[in-house]
């Protein structure tokens, strides 16, 4: 059984594996099935503004909030993987020519950055987002309870493991998905 987006959803009926994976994949899956809701039916035009510029400069764009949270999900699980991001491995840095460097640290980003993320047809979001949960899916599907607890980084002197770091990338990835819920509404929009 699939929804929208094609996703998996045998397992929130209860009929596929259960455990620490599921609970990682489906938090994973709402945040997609969130941001395929929040560009249903919206257009390039729509989606590249930013709904409030003037009243409130940092509420970012759907396509913003949308390929920053695709990119997020890329780089960390790349680096997680060993593998080249997405970004420029399936040439999306090509594909979107964006004005900005190509290794932009959106995270960092200022309300004139962002703005400078837009899209002439939104499929292309779709397209980056489906990619980097596919690649974030089939990571996750490959690990060990054990992995998780491998240090992968380092925070105030204190080691980050790998659960924690997934736990930080599906949070990013639920606010995200949340604020272009958020965004959709500020356009006017319904949803």
């Amino acid at each position: 059984m699939s929804d929208t987006t094609g996703t998996d959803t045998s397992r929130r009926a209860g009929t596929g594996p259960t455990g620490w994976h599921v609970l990682l994949l489906a938090s994973l899956d709402r945040s997609r099935e969130r941001l395929a809701r929040a560009l249903d039916g919206v257009s390039a035009e729509q989606a590249s503004a930013r709904p409030v510029d003037e009243l409130a400069p940092r509420i970012d764009s759907l396509a913003w909030l949308a390929w920053h949270t695709a990119r997020e999900i890329d780089l960390q699980v790349s680096a997680l993987s060993g593998s080249e991001p997405l970004w420029t491995a399936a040439d999306f840095v090509g594909r979107f020519a964006l004005p900005l460097p190509t290794d932009t640290e959106d995270w960092h980003h200022t309300p004139a950055e962002s703005a400078q993320v837009t899209v002439t047809d939104t499929t292309l979001l779709d397209d980056y987002l489906d990619a980097a949960y596919a690649l974030v899916r089939e990571y996750v599907e490959g690990l060990t309870e054990a992995d998780l607890d491998e240090a992968v980084d380092e925070w105030q002197n204190q080691p980050v493991t790998l659960g924690v770091r997934l736990s930080s990338v599906i949070d990013d990835a639920a606010q995200h998905a949340g604020a272009a819920v958020s965004a959709r509404r500020l356009l006017g929009l319904p949803g």
